[in-house]
């Protein structure tokens, strides 16, 4: 697997985002750039919604760990 096959970090995923979007807003591409841009942002989003998730699974598995049986 090479470099640009992995996933990126939540931080590099979001930074990436941001600069897909102010591309799209500033404008001055084709339609072919915007919609490979467009979905470069959407796998970019599913990507860091993946890190929130997972990052949201493992604070509610050590939550639940802490919690008083009762």
């Amino acid at each position: 697997m090479s470099a640009t096959d992995q996933t990126p970090s939540y931080e590099e995923a979001r930074e990436e985002l941001v600069d897909v979007v102010r591309r799209l807003e500033t404008g001055g591409t084709t339609l072919e750039e915007s919609l490979a841009l467009w979905e470069r942002g959407e796998a970019l989003a599913t990507v860091c919604q993946d890190w929130l998730d997972g990052a949201r699974q493992r604070l509610e598995a050590v939550m639940a760990k802490g919690q008083p049986e009762g």
